[in-house]
């Protein structure tokens, strides 16, 4: 497949991955090589990478759906594709389970996906009413269970940490005064709670954008995965190995860059300290991308999901991991 077909929109291949030339630009996978999709999803970049190279690849996913859909993807790239179910951030413990040591590439598209969106009764979406849900891996406490027994202060923390919302005292008020009269059970309850109290913005997004997100990445411990998943990458990539991440939200952005920045150092500067100063970590990687990568105008009329992405990447070098890595 040619890096410049984004034609995965048929009747029966419905998603459309983003940033799909740049990732596989930045991943560049070869004949021979192994790598890991850690976001499985719809399967959209396994799809890609494996029809891109004669490579073979380990495709991680939580959510049940996404692996009934790699099940069957299994049989189509005959032993080439290997689905795994359990969180990305365990990869390294899954991969080397699953039979693979030390891998080539990783792919990581954090957040949640289009066909979590488009299932109501998931309750990852205010578009449509359903179940006040929002689990990927459909186990644990649900968002319903948190907005119905937190305190106060605990539900303006999560909303404000992870949604970035202003108004998240309000919020978080808001629920507490509606909960005491009926709890919690859809997301067109939380809707109308968010938008009681938040106004709309001059660019248009609902005011209960901030708060489904938020509670979403709380729910699935998003951000913890994210630290778990780029450390373990450390231990799993051979020397040269890429590390390939899509983000949508700044938060995660912050996070992937601050991670790359910390490991992928100037190792010119690392003698230049005071005297008494720890010594500064060797890197540990290399930058493929000396700043975030974002869609082509094309694919942004095409897939308004691409406005927000930014790709990072970065390559292993061929340093020990540091004892932060994927193996404590």
């Amino acid at each position: 497949m040619s890096s410049n077909d984004l034609s995965f929109a048929t009747e029966d291949r419905p998603h459309k991955p983003v940033l799909l030339r740049e990732v596989l630009e930045a991943l560049a996978p070869r004949d021979g090589e192994i790598m890991v999709d850690g976001t499985f999803g719809a399967g959209g970049y396994s799809r890609a990478i494996l029809d891109s190279a004669n490579c073979e690849l380990y495709g991680i996913d939580r959510d049940p759906t996404a692996v009934a859909t790699g099940k069957k993807l299994e049989a189509e790239y005959d032993r080439r594709f290997h689905m795994v179910e359990g969180c990305f951030g365990d990869m390294a413990k899954l991969v080397p389970a699953a039979g693979a040591q030390q891998v080539d590439g990783i792919v990581l598209d954090i957040g949640v996906s289009s066909m979590q969106l488009d299932q109501a009764d998931r309750g990852f979406s205010f578009r449509e009413d359903g179940p006040l849900d929002m689990r990927m891996s459909m186990s644990g406490p649900t968002a319903a269970d948190f907005v119905n027994t937190a305190e106060e202060e605990d539900i303006a923390n999560v909303v404000y940490r992870y949604g970035e919302e202003r108004a998240s005292r309000k919020v978080a008020r808001k629920i507490i005064e509606m909960r005491a009269e009926e709890p919690f059970t859809t997301t067109s309850q939380l809707a109308r709670a968010v938008r009681s109290v938040v106004r709309k913005s001059k660019d248009g997004i609902d005011p209960a954008t901030r708060t489904f997100q938020a509670l979403r990445i709380y729910v699935n411990d998003e951000l913890g995965e994210l630290e778990r998943a780029m450390d373990a990458a450390e231990t799993l990539l051979k020397p040269g190995g890429r590390l390939v991440v899509v983000t949508f939200h700044s938060l995660e952005d912050r996070q992937v860059k601050t991670f790359m920045k910390e490991r992928s150092g100037d190792p010119n500067k690392m003698s230049r300290r005071l005297p008494g100063e720890p010594e500064v970590a060797i890197p540990t990687f290399t930058t493929i991308t000396r700043k975030a990568v974002t869609g082509q105008k094309d694919e942004i009329r095409a897939n308004p999901r691409a406005r927000s992405a930014k790709l990072r990447a970065v390559a292993r070098n061929d340093q020990p991991a540091t004892s932060q890595g994927g193996r404590k």
